[in-house]
């Protein structure tokens, strides 16, 4: 479902939204990134999402980040210039995106990330856990009036509170996050999915990086409508992020989860009384009150006079205790079921 319409319908329907996030698993191979399209367009998800960096628009020689931490790359803003993508690129993503059937998004990372975006026509924005706190860019996604995702990695309750006043005017989402690559279980933060829901009165998500598909089926069915995953092609892969991804098997297997987890969410069952198909399965199933042995008419009943088998055709078995010393109206034969009307005083209602 296209973000827009599952912001105008999808939400009423309780259809979560699931965006496959790629990063940079694509390590910097415009073929790889074009490969992701087809495999993730295979697994059912609403969205394919990547991150336009532009290293030097985001980054500075002060950045802690700029170390040697590959075989590839000298520093992290080699990684950076490496992942970069012209234009061209981008718009065939996007277009590659959409006839594939995928929403294209792509979380920003500066201005003039921003305007490249914006140019190739993406349908909402996506704030990272670090660009909430870039107001100047936040400001320019509101000015779009499309839809706003914010990720809470690194904010708390007061920063997200502002960051919601922020945005408010645009449909959004606040999705729960956890910065942390891949991130253990006990950080997941399963309990704030309720708590944000009641706190801003929005569609709430998962953004996950544990590299299994548990939490999000949890989240959704706690009522998260959102979830987003990183995935890679294999756990094999280069990249930062590979660890922190699911496969795209394990995608496709967590899509089904939560298509079946929303399924059974929208269809609340009604305890207070059988329907007509389990009243009659409980007649097949459950136990009534048959003669174990030939009894005349005015023999009081005992329990060696009693067996209990299915179908309940009669008195049920759970009133075999009313039934023992009444006298029989008439005679019964063995293997017979025994109703109340059978009984010196019975009525005829089962």
């Amino acid at each position: 479902m296209e973000i827009s319409k599952w912001f105008t319908e999808g939400i009423k329907q309780n259809k979560v939204y699931i965006i496959a996030e790629i990063s940079q698993n694509h390590d910097g191979s415009l073929g790889q990134a074009h490969a992701f399209v087809d495999a993730v367009a295979g697994t059912g998800v609403d969205a394919i999402k990547f991150q336009t960096h532009i290293a030097e628009a985001e980054s500075t020689p002060e950045e802690p980040f700029r170390v040697k931490f590959s075989y590839e790359d000298q520093t992290r803003y080699d990684y950076w210039k490496r992942m970069e993508f012209t234009y061209e690129q981008w718009e065939g993503l996007h277009r590659h995106a959409w006839e594939a059937g995928l929403d294209f998004l792509s979380s920003v990372f500066s201005v003039e990330a921003f305007e490249m975006m914006q140019s190739i026509g993406m349908p909402a924005w996506k704030l990272g856990s670090g660009e909430v706190f870039n107001n100047c860019l936040v400001e320019k996604m509101v000015k779009t009036g499309k839809p706003i995702l914010l990720s809470t990695g690194l904010s708390a309750y007061e920063d997200i509170d502002h960051q919601v006043e922020m945005v408010k005017s645009n449909p959004y989402a606040v999705m729960q996050c956890t910065t942390a690559y891949p991130c253990p279980p006990e950080k997941i933060g399963l309990n704030l999915i309720s708590e944000m829901r009641h706190r801003y009165r929005c569609p709430i998500g998962l953004s996950d990086h544990s590299g299994t598909i548990f939490p999000s089926l949890a989240a959704v069915a706690n009522g998260a409508l959102m979830v987003e995953v990183h995935v890679t092609m294999s756990p094999y892969m280069f990249g930062p992020d590979v660890k922190a991804s699911v496969t795209i098997e394990k995608l496709r297997e967590m899509t089904e989860g939560i298509r079946m987890i929303t399924a059974m969410r929208n269809a609340p069952v009604d305890k207070t009384e059988l329907n007509e198909e389990q009243r009659e399965l409980k007649r097949i199933f459950a136990k009534g009150i048959y003669l174990r042995h030939d009894v005349a008419k005015g023999e009081q009943l005992k329990l060696e006079h009693l067996s209990f088998k299915k179908p309940l055709n009669g008195i049920s078995g759970e009133h075999y205790e009313e039934v023992l010393g009444k006298r029989l109206a008439k005679d019964l034969k063995t293997g017979g079921a025994l109703h109340w009307s059978d009984l010196e005083g019975g009525n005829t209602a089962e």
